[in-house]
């Protein structure tokens, strides 16, 4: 190899992924970089499913439970803190992982980010305003409306991204897509995708048993212990904003559940509809044996 390899490995949620990390982690002995933007703060734990206690003594981690949500934290900064921390660890290996479901934050670091119209703070408080008078729901119909295409990638129920969408729109009459270039960025380091992926029916089961198990380790006592900070923008996510809700007497607790399952599967969706558009990405399937999967990716990196 001429170069340093960032191996990503990208996928839906409850596919899978963080074993696989583990496992590559392992073979190659080298880091983990977590590109899961809610795994970053150390109040998420449950909700985000923060790898376990022992799935993270495996091996180094980086990027998880490293924030506070009351830190403003943002896709820039990650990829910024990530191209300076690479460097170090390619020091000390000639491989290092990043897995996560955070599709942008993914791409911020493997390709770079878009110089996007500034939006003045008067058009942003504007539109702050009407979401606060009018709902997500009038949010995300705004978007779609004028963005069809963003909006079938975007997550629907992070406010802060719509908003930000809305307000380039209203600024520029451009959409996301047009202004993004599509040109990468140069990186020094090899990148290398990984994906992960499973029938609907079989990934939508997991993702049912996933949200089960959560609620088994006290996903609604980290929600309510997390209820003061509900406008935060790091808890604009699904498995927090669906007891909000109950928290605040709008449906019942096994409503609070059935949406976060429902959420979480359209969440996951997306997720895939936005990496089936990256032709870079190798697909396994989710049962493939990791010792395959590893055998052919170093097949790959000896080409």
């Amino acid at each position: 190899m001429t170069k340093k390899t960032l191996l990503c490995i990208v996928g839906p949620t409850a596919i899978g992924k963080t074993a696989l990390s583990i496992a590559f982690a392992k073979a190659y002995n080298t880091s983990i970089i977590s590109s899961d933007s809610r795994q970053f703060y150390k109040e998420m734990t449950i909700g985000t499913a923060v790898p376990e206690k022992e799935e993270l003594a495996a091996a180094p981690h980086h990027f998880i439970q490293n924030r506070s949500i009351l830190d403003n934290y943002s896709v820039g900064d990650f990829e910024r803190d990530v191209l300076q921390l690479l460097p170090e660890l390619f020091e000390q290996n000639d491989i290092v992982i990043m897995v996560g479901g955070s599709a942008l934050y993914e791409k911020a670091v493997t390709h770079g980010l878009d110089d996007l119209p500034n939006v003045p703070a008067t058009v942003h408080e504007q539109i702050k305003l009407e979401f606060e008078i009018n709902g997500i729901s009038w949010l995300q119909e705004e978007v779609q409306k004028i963005d069809p295409e963003y909006f079938e990638t975007v997550d629907i129920h992070n406010s802060h991204r719509l908003i930000r969408a809305l307000g380039i729109f209203r600024v520029s009459g451009k959409k996301m897509n047009e202004l993004r270039t599509g040109k990468a960025q140069e990186r020094n380091f090899n990148i290398v995708k990984i994906g992960l992926t499973a029938e609907r029916e079989e990934l939508y089961e997991r993702i049912n048993k996933r949200v089960d198990i959560m609620m088994d380790r006290g996903l609604e006592k980290e929600a309510r212990e997390l209820y003061n900070y509900r406008n935060l923008n790091a808890l604009q996510t699904v498995g927090y904003k669906e007891f909000f809700e109950y928290f605040n007497g709008s449906y019942s607790i096994e409503e609070a559940v059935r949406l976060i399952k429902r959420n979480t599967r359209r969440f996951a969706k997306r997720q895939l509809t936005w990496y089936r558009k990256d032709l870079s990405v190798n697909w396994f399937h989710y049962k493939t044996r990791h010792t395959e999967i590893i055998q052919r990716v170093s097949e790959k990196l000896m080409d």
